[in-house]
């Protein structure tokens, strides 16, 4: 399975572009607009203003529909000073801490182990593996597995190759399985021990995780080329979120 990313919401431009000109009290040189979707008024001002306004402000993408349902423009003036704050390293850049991103990701127990190095700036909650490891059958589809080989002659000539990886993925499912009917009749903690420590890291969960701009600079920048497809499909979610060139620079630095 591919990582699987979900409920995107992003937020949190209008007091970032405040914060980011209280160094120079340059606040009246904003050029910014900000629409309420909580009001049919603020929607339509919105439709009116991207169809008027392109000259003033830089746009998201066509009709400004993008990741997240971000409907804020950015005018050229605070566009270029975000973009300059943006290339002056960490200390200028500290605006980009102020854009929320929420959203749910899916995704193998081996890319949540690397996911986790990025702390500071991320909160994530995690369906629980100890708790409801037992709560559904174990199935295929809940584990990564498309580059699993699955001719059983993949691995002739090779010890111990009389299987092919698939097989012993899937004996491994039937196993998950066993010890998850022994658990529930019996409740008996030993065969919960057996689900836990036979559980492949190619196991998908689910998190729902807070993050900014700032942390997905860090990521997008450490592993953009990464030689995991799962965080290449993370880094191509980054480069479609609003703006998302604040974070990826362009890849020019």
């Amino acid at each position: 399975m591919s990582i699987k990313i979900e409920n995107v919401e992003v937020f949190g431009w209008e007091a970032a572009i405040r914060g980011a000109r209280n160094l120079m009290n340059s606040w009246k040189e904003s050029d910014s607009r900000f629409f309420d979707f909580g009001s049919s008024e603020g929607a339509a001002e919105y439709k009116h203003f991207h169809t008027l306004g392109k000259e003033q402000v830089k746009l998201p993408m066509a009709e400004g529909e993008r990741l997240g349902s971000v409907r804020d423009l950015i005018g050229q003036e605070d566009y270029m000073l975000l973009m300059n704050m943006s290339k002056g390293g960490s200390e200028e850049s500290k605006w980009r801490r102020m854009i929320h991103v929420q959203l749910d990701i899916t995704a193998p127990l081996y890319w949540w182990k690397e996911f986790d190095t990025y702390k500071v700036g991320t909160v994530s909650n995690s369906c629980s593996t100890m708790r409801s490891i037992h709560e559904k059958e174990f199935a295929p589809e809940d584990f990564s597995s498309e580059h699993l080989l699955s001719d059983p002659g993949c691995l002739a000539g090779f010890a111990g190759g009389d299987r092919s990886p698939a097989e012993v993925l899937q004996l491994t499912i039937d196993m998950l399985n066993t010890t998850r009917s022994a658990f529930l009749k019996t409740n008996d903690k030993q065969y919960w021990w057996q689900m836990i420590q036979l559980l492949p890291s190619s196991y998908n969960q689910r998190r729902t995780i807070d993050l900014n701009y700032e942390v997905l600079r860090s990521q997008y920048r450490e592993r953009k080329n990464h030689k995991l497809d799962e965080w290449r499909q993370y880094c191509d979610f980054i480069r479609g979120l609003p703006y998302s060139e604040f974070i990826t620079l362009r890849d020019t630095v």
